[in-house]
């Protein structure tokens, strides 16, 4: 399954456009830009993004990103797994 990382345009002053920028170039990962993700209450608090829809949050966007990969890697091995 192809990652699907949805970023909040109003969470961009953590750091979250770098990290978007940079899976952006990945062009086996779809990252899409809202201006809102209806999540405001962390938006305000923490750099996040959504990850085939579950929310990543981290303490800075640096981290941000190592989690996001994370996150994709927990997917690709579930990924392999499926027999159907």
């Amino acid at each position: 399954m192809r990652p699907i990382i949805e970023f909040c345009t109003s969470n961009m002053h953590f750091g979250t456009d770098e990290v978007m920028e940079k899976l952006e170039e990945n062009p086996d990962y779809d990252v899409i830009e809202y201006g809102c993700l209806n999540n405001c209450g962390l938006c305000s608090m923490a750099p996040y993004a959504l990850v085939n829809g579950e929310i990543v949050e981290a303490e800075s966007a640096e981290k941000l990103y190592e989690l996001i990969m994370d996150k994709i890697k927990e997917m690709e091995a579930w990924d392999l797994l499926d027999l159907d």
